[in-house]
């Protein structure tokens, strides 16, 4: 008998197994193109789903997580399930996170309805993508804001300000790190940890 959901949040990580072709080819073109590409060392890309709501116990919600093509692909992609700030992030050591959301397009209704008729309960889901960037040294923000809006040829590569809006959290990921559309306002860039 499955065990009562109780309301919380989940932080989902989902990257590739195999090399990732789009992280490949934008450290590619930053290395070459970009001046804040110069001390580019790596750059790793992961979708990140944070789930609200009547949530079951972590065992029930990977199980959940692993039946549902909404979420991830478990023979191509793995993915790892955040509950805490505390709980890990694939982010290794020197790395820096750079979380860009699609404005108006982070909810994803059909994960939603999937998610409602396999447990009969409401949640909330959205999507954002987390870029990893590691830098020689420590990246200073402004280097890091350079690398990643894009301002021009040479300027940006990972967040379009026309459509999209991103941040850097300080030296901790939080949980609930992917603001709803009503709680942005405009592209934004190192921020604190909540």
């Amino acid at each position: 008998m499955a065990r009562r959901a109780r309301a919380k949040r989940a932080q989902i990580w989902v990257g590739l197994k195999s090399a990732d072709p789009e992280a490949v080819s934008a450290l590619g073109v930053a290395r070459a193109h970009l001046p804040a590409g110069r001390t580019l060392q790596g750059l790793r890309r992961f979708r990140v789903f944070e789930v609200t709501g009547a949530l079951p116990e972590r065992d029930e919600l990977e199980r959940l997580l692993h039946r549902s093509t909404q979420f991830y692909n478990p023979h191509k992609e793995w993915c790892a399930v955040r509950e805490a700030a505390g709980d890990p992030t694939p982010l290794e050591r020197g790395e820096r996170a750079v979380l860009v959301v699609d404005r108006e397009g982070e909810r994803r209704p059909a994960a939603e309805r999937w998610w409602r008729h396999e447990t009969g309960e409401t949640v909330t889901v959205r999507e954002g993508i987390a870029w990893l960037v590691r830098f020689e040294g420590a990246a200073d923000p402004e280097t890091l804001t350079d690398l990643a809006i894009v301002r021009g040829r040479r300027h940006g590569l990972l967040c379009n300000p026309n459509s999209q809006e991103f941040q850097v959290p300080g030296t901790r990921i939080p949980v609930a790190w992917i603001p709803a559309g009503d709680e942005r306002t405009k592209t934004r860039g190192p921020t604190s940890a909540r």
